[in-house]
C-alpha cells in the first residue's frame, strides 16, 4: 500500500476517501471530504510552487505560474490518485458510481486533494512529511507534459494579457453551482476586471468553469482584434 494511505488515524482517511453522493445516501456517515480537499488543494499549490522555484531558478513569475498550474491541475492530480491506489478506495453513492465516478478525473482530483489535507493533518501539520509524499509524484510527469500544458493554460494567458494591457490586478472570477447532481455538478464562472465583464463559462467544477470563461474572453479579444 502506499504511503500516502497509510494513517494513524484511519477516520481521516475515511473521511478523506468519502464523496458528498456516498453521505447523501447514508446519512450517518458524517462528514465528506470537501474541507479536506479545499486544505489539500492549499497545500499542494504551495508544494508545486516551492518545488517548481527549487527546480527551475531560470525561470520568470510567469512561466512558473504556468507551471505549478499544469503540474497541479484536474488531470495530473487524477493520475496521481490512480498511481498511488486512490480510485477505487473512494466511497461513492450507487449513482456516482453508474456514472463511472471511479474513473472520474474530478473525483478522483478531489479525493486526491482531500487525501492530501488529511495526510498533513495526520502528521500534526508537518508539511515535511507530505513533501516526501508528493516530490517523487512530481517528479514523475515527464518535462515535456509540464510545458505543453503550461503554454495552454488559458486563466495564465488571459490573465497576462490583462496585466499587459489593462492593469497589475489579476481577473476576479465569480463561480457558483448553477445545476447538476450531487456528485455531478455544473458550474457557471464569470471574468471580470476592474468591473468589467469579460468571459463566462461552465464546467464541471469550479476550476473548469473558471478556465472556461478565461477561454471565453480570449476568444471575445480574438474576435475584437486584441489578440
Amino acid at each position: 500500500m502506499h504511503k500516502l494511505l497509510t494513517f494513524r488515524n484511519e477516520k481521516l482517511l475515511r473521511r478523506a476517501l468519502t464523496h458528498r453522493s456516498y453521505v447523501h445516501e447514508n446519512p450517518g456517515e458524517g462528514e465528506h471530504n470537501e474541507r479536506l480537499e479545499f486544505l489539500g488543494d492549499a497545500i499542494l499549490n504551495f508544494l508545486s510552487g516551492e518545488y517548481l522555484y527549487r527546480h527551475h531558478p531560470e525561470k520568470g513569475e510567469d512561466e512558473l505560474t504556468r507551471r505549478r498550474s499544469a503540474l497541479v491541475d484536474e488531470k495530473q492530480l487524477a493520475k496521481f490518485a490512480e498511481e498511488v491506489g486512490i480510485d477505487f478506495r473512494m466511497r461513492l453513492g450507487r449513482g456516482a458510481i453508474l456514472d463511472g465516478g471511479f474513473q472520474n478525473p474530478n473525483l478522483l482530483s478531489s479525493t486526491f486533494e482531500a487525501v492530501i489535507g488529511a495526510y498533513y493533518l495526520d502528521h500534526n501539520g508537518d508539511i515535511e512529511a507530505v513533501r516526501a509524499i508528493v516530490e517523487p509524484l512530481f517528479n514523475s510527469v515527464p518535462e515535456q507534459i509540464v510545458v505543453v500544458r503550461s503554454n495552454v493554460d488559458s486563466k495564465n494567458r488571459f490573465q497576462e494579457w490583462v496585466q499587459r494591457n489593462i492593469t497589475i490586478n489579476p481577473p476576479e472570477y465569480i463561480t457558483k453551482q448553477v445545476g447538476g447532481l450531487s456528485h455531478a455538478p455544473i458550474f457557471t464562472a464569470k471574468v471580470f476586471v476592474d468591473g468589467k465583464e469579460y468571459g463566462e463559462g461552465k464546467g464541471r467544477n469550479k476550476k473548469d468553469a473558471e478556465k472556461a470563461a478565461a477561454e471565453n474572453a480570449l476568444a471575445k479579444l480574438k474576435q475584437e482584434g486584441w489578440l
